[in-house]
């Protein structure tokens, strides 16, 4: 098969993954899913992708720092950056360190598809009218932390001067638009 239609899954969460496995693979991909980035560079030692989809909230790891890895094995491996934590500050983060794409949960094929063939900015995008809420100012910068902090709870809280079970139920809470 082609390396053009080869893809490795960096999802922890089973279910989902499983499901985006089987789509991908009746669209023609050979596909492999991993759970964090140790068995993705495990898994690239025999599997040459082109395409990879990561979640940004691994399970004790960033997806951030998969990004990283999978662009320093191969710079022109396009990567979709998935997350239900979705924030500016993540998103820029992803971009820099090589992903071609960031996108929200719940994300399905077409769209992560779509996302793949997006390599350039769109200078006509639509820009909101509306102003930043300060419940999102708030999402953004607790977002922001725990990027800065590797997604490490107690020290985001420490950081941003509020007791640890506060922040996680902040971060329970959907974001509001």
């Amino acid at each position: 098969m082609p390396a053009e239609r080869k893809l490795i899954i960096v999802e922890d969460d089973e279910k989902f993954a499983a499901t985006l496995k089987k789509s991908f693979e009746r669209r023609g991909y050979q596909v492999v899913h991993v759970h964090g980035l140790d068995e993705a560079l495990v898994a690239l030692m025999t599997f040459t992708p082109r395409y990879a989809v990561v979640d940004l909230k691994l399970a004790g790891e960033s997806g951030l720092a998969c990004v990283q890895a999978l662009i320093g094995r191969d710079p022109e491996m396009l990567i979709v950056v998935l997350t239900g934590f979705a924030s500016i500050a993540t998103a820029v983060e992803a971009i820099k360190l090589g992903a071609c794409h960031y996108l929200a949960k719940p994300s399905n094929t077409d769209d992560i598809e779509a996302a793949f063939d997006k390599r350039e900015g769109d200078a006509g995008a639509a820009i909101g009218e509306r102003a930043t809420s300060i419940k999102n100012l708030e999402w953004e910068r607790i977002h922001q932390t725990l990027v800065e902090t590797d997604f490490n709870i107690s020290e985001t809280a420490r950081r941003l001067g509020m007791h640890r079970r506060t922040l996680a139920r902040k971060l329970e809470k959907r974001r509001i638009t």
